[in-house]
């Protein structure tokens, strides 16, 4: 029975070619399937048959080309850790096409390790089989965790080395966005003073993302308002699970509001604002209680691409990018602190805020993990202040406990509801630090069990999920993970 081809769309493709550089992926000497998410698959009607074919390989190993594509590496700019970098671009990277979803969303289907192109720095284009893994694990369990985000779609590792430290097992990943539209994209054109081309890009992202401001009165002001929105969100949810993703670059943020790029990203264990995994962030730029300072800082850096956009008079622009950026910071503040309060079972005041505030302060006191210490409110009666405060080891439990009793005691709403509210707030399950290296280290000798079990287990990761108990345990001191790599 012959399987129908399943055609990509070139909506990126179809703009002008200083957007990007027309190059195909290398062919890979023997690919084989990792992993594909039917699951994502069938929810976008992708023709899995098609793509699980051999022919389907072959396009996403990078060995064919789908039919009527044209493959192409995106340009752009970016500051890497503070410091300028005129041109980066995706120098491993190519998008396919794009393909549309039931609901009309369109998605850049993008692979990730397959070959060089003239972007790549004197770099291989080669991705090697633990990053794929990290990310394809780390991305499908932050969807589930509902934060907005790039997703994995296949793996597939190529029969080659790549050459790091040590030749390693090659692979390569094909993700999906809703596009891979950067800050960095932007100040690619800004910084070549290629005005007409910022604005053919924000004609793009809002044709892709933001329809409906396409027939908006200063719809670039308009949509700078809303990228900076979708990141004040996305931000508060990465710190409300815990999640640090280790080189929020301007080329790492996408304007669609979608976590990108999982390099050394992690969750955070034990509770501390300070916490940074990543091994080449010496100075903690990017550590946990930093992550909303560095979104404002790159968006302000976005605000000034948009100036020759915004307005024709120079000062009402940068007043104009001034009052979209200063937006930032309460719209954080509010989605961050309503879903704070929302892990300890009540709505948002500033009297509840304060328990909520109290409660991590004595995590990071107690030395205590964030994941399950928050986890552990849902199973509590708020009345047993006494039997509560044994759950937790140390001083100042039995002061916190009576506080948030009486919060509990002055709600209307029922007990059962709040504490459905605390289990949708808290996941029982997190992409653990020590759960992933142990994962690579078992892919590398040739075991995917618990790489396709954990990707099981974070599908739910609400859910109790008794016969995955193990997987909730914090790691031994001889298990923790101190440092992250990027993987290029």
């Amino acid at each position: 029975m012959d399987i129908p081809t399943a055609p990509l769309g070139q909506s990126f493709a179809a703009l002008p070619n200083l957007f990007y550089a027309p190059v195909a992926p290398t062919p890979v000497a023997a690919p084989a399937w990792i992993g594909f998410n039917s699951k994502l698959a069938n929810a976008l009607n992708l023709h899995e048959a098609f793509w699980r074919s051999e022919e389907g390989m072959a396009i996403l190993s990078g060995n064919k080309t789908s039919p009527h594509s044209q493959p192409v590496a995106m340009a752009y700019a970016g500051h890497q850790f503070g410091n300028w970098v005129p041109q980066l671009g995706d120098g491993r990277a190519h998008i396919l096409g794009d393909v549309t979803g039931p609901d009309g969303q369109i998605y850049d289907v993008q692979l990730k390790g397959s070959g060089p192109t003239p972007f790549s720095r004197n770099g291989d284009g080669r991705a090697a089989l633990g990053p794929v893994l990290r990310e394809y694990v780390m991305s499908e369990a932050m969807h589930s965790l509902g934060a907005p985000t790039t997703r994995a779609l296949a793996a597939i590792s190529t029969g080659e080395r790549v050459q790091r430290e040590t030749g390693l097992p090659g692979a390569i990943l094909t993700r999906l966005g809703a596009s891979f539209v950067r800050v960095g994209t932007f100040q690619y054109f800004m910084a070549r003073g290629q005005h007409e081309a910022l604005a053919q890009l924000a004609d793009f992202v809002i044709e892709r993302h933001y329809p409906e401001l396409r027939d908006a009165e200063h719809k670039y002001v308009k949509l700078l308002e809303a990228i900076i929105a979708r990141q004040a969100k996305l931000i508060a949810k990465w710190q409300l699970i815990g999640f640090i993703h280790g080189v929020m670059n301007t080329d790492n943020m996408a304007v669609s509001g979608e976590t990108i790029d999982y390099g050394p990203c992690a969750f955070m264990d034990h509770y501390h604002p300070e916490t940074v995994f990543s091994s080449i962030d010496e100075f903690g730029r990017y550590a946990y209680h930093n992550q909303p300072r560095i979104a404002r800082w790159n968006l302000g850096v976005l605000a000034q691409c948009f100036l020759p956009i915004l307005h024709d008079n120079e000062d009402a622009a940068v007043q104009l990018a001034q009052d979209a950026i200063n937006e930032f910071a309460p719209q954080y503040d509010d989605a961050f602190q309503r879903g704070l309060c929302a892990k300890i079972g009540l709505p948002f005041s500033d009297e509840n805020m304060a328990i909520a505030v109290a409660f991590l302060d004595l995590l990071q006191k107690h030395n205590l993990d964030f994941t399950n210490s928050f986890r552990a409110l849902v199973d509590l009666d708020p009345a047993e202040i006494e039997t509560n405060a044994e759950k937790f080891e140390g001083a100042g439990w039995r002061d916190w406990m009576s506080k948030w009793t009486a919060a509990h005691a002055d709600e209307t709403t029922l007990l059962a509801d709040r504490q459905e509210m605390m289990r949708r707030s808290n996941p029982r399950f997190i992409p653990r630090n020590h759960l992933m290296e142990r994962m690579i280290e078992e892919a590398m000798e040739g075991d995917l069990s618990l790489f396709n079990t954990l990707n099981k287990v974070y599908q739910h990761p609400f859910d109790d999920q008794p016969e995955f108990e193990q997987f909730t345990a914090p790691p031994k001191d001889e298990e923790r993970v101190l440092r992250t790599f990027c993987g290029t």
